[in-house]
């Protein structure tokens, strides 16, 4: 698994959208979807302000733990 397999993962299990995550993350849908695909790197912001609203830790979040 990727890390941006691990957002999409987690977008998913949270049943939401790519649209919704966009919103949250104040940027247009494309970008969010570019992140997914790993077609671009998520800035830190944004992968802090992820690992908080899904409730994990960054490690999590950039595969570096499974906790």
């Amino acid at each position: 698994m990727y890390f941006y397999q691990r957002i999409k993962d987690l977008r998913e299990d949270n049943d939401k959208t790519q649209k919704e995550i966009a919103t949250l993350l104040n940027m247009q849908l494309t970008v969010y979807q570019r992140y997914e695909r790993g077609e671009r790197e998520l800035p830190l912001w944004a992968a802090i302000k992820l690992a908080d609203y899904y409730n994990v830790t960054l490690d999590y979040l950039v595969e570096r733990s499974d906790k």
